[in-house]
């Protein structure tokens, strides 16, 4: 199957065509990043607009790369939430005006589902598995069982590890977005200040970061008020070296509470280097995969994948009410 993946949930726009889920012809990602910037952190309304402005480049480019015509695709594949909804809706309906026009099905993915199968374009899937979910906006265990079956387990109950990432590097005064600053500086830097675990010993998979952060932020206040001198590097270290412990040690005993044969980590902070090198070094039993870095963002690619396993599972398309939702459980019927 020949499917064409929108995805505009945020601040990318982006179009993908990919074969039968694996293959992927084309990945056009047009970022704002750079527009944001000036503000620190996505401005939902600046973010619509630039999509509007944008996405009818972004399809003609994608079809370009991969080399077909609109009449050869089976599927179109669309983000339908979570996300900011002025966003959603321009890819929604883009998508539904290509799949109007040429007669081709349209099938509505979950954001999350999207990340989680970015990880299938390069590695076969093998359940069951488990999958922790970590971005600006999740941070979520889901067990999955076979191909689009998913159970959560566990998420954040405030504040999601990418949301805290940002905040710190605003506080300590770092570009955005702040994720990948902290995690370079913190390659540069010592755990000089031992900062709380949250929920690491909880006897559920949930996890907890707003007061992680509201920790890091009281001492950095305070050192400043003594006039202290605050090593940056250090306090990024010190603050990944928490987040991460919680994430992989939630992650180990998920993984060995439900006997899974493969771990995967999906999210835009599945980037994130430290993150990846204690996954890999503390769990050794059975296989952890990370996406490639062009797969870890937001991508259409992925959206892509997941609508294809999505079809071949539910052997059914959605009609022309498909609508963009803010607010989306990764089962609808939650």
């Amino acid at each position: 199957m020949y499917v064409l993946g929108v995805e505009t949930s945020c601040d990318e726009t982006s179009v993908s065509v990919t074969i039968d889920g694996k293959e992927v012809l084309s990945n056009v990602v047009l970022s704002q990043i750079d527009i944001h910037k000036e503000y620190g952190g996505v401005v939902p309304e600046i973010a619509s607009r630039e999509h509007i402005k944008g996405i009818t480049y972004v399809f003609d480019q994608a079809m370009k790369e991969a080399k077909i015509e609109y009449e050869d695709l089976d599927l179109i594949a669309v983000t339908e939430g979570p996300g900011l909804i002025g966003s959603l809706l321009i890819g929604v309906n883009a998508a539904k005006v290509i799949s109007l026009n040429y007669h081709i099905p349209i099938i509505g993915v979950h954001h999350i589902t999207g990340h989680i199968y970015a990880s299938n374009i390069e590695h076969d899937f093998e359940f069951p598995l488990l999958a922790l979910v970590v971005s600006g906006g999740h941070t979520e265990l889901i067990l999955m069982k076979e191909h689009f079956s998913f159970e959560k387990l566990g998420e954040t109950q405030d504040d999601a590890v990418g949301e805290a990432y940002d905040k710190i590097a605003r506080v300590l005064g770092l570009p955005y977005p702040g994720g990948p600053v902290v995690d370079k500086m913190a390659r540069d830097g010592e755990e000089e200040y031992h900062f709380p675990r949250p929920m690491i010993d909880s006897d559920d998979f949930n996890f907890s970061f707003s007061g992680l952060k509201s920790h890091v932020i009281n001492l950095n206040h305070n050192m400043k008020q003594r006039n202290e001198e605050i090593h940056i590097a250090n306090f990024c270290r010190s603050f990944q070296e928490a987040v991460t412990d919680v994430l992989v040690a939630k992650t180990i005993k998920a993984k060995d509470q439900y006997q899974v044969k493969q771990v995967i980590v999906a999210g835009g902070v599945a980037a994130n280097s430290g993150l990846r090198q204690k996954m890999k070094e503390q769990i050794t039993d059975v296989p952890v995969y990370f996406p490639s870095m062009k797969y870890c963002t937001d991508n259409a690619a992925m959206i892509s994948a997941a609508g294809y396993y999505k079809y071949k599972k539910e052997q059914k398309y959605d009609d022309f009410m498909l609508n963009g939702s803010s607010r989306l459980e990764i089962n609808k019927e939650e």
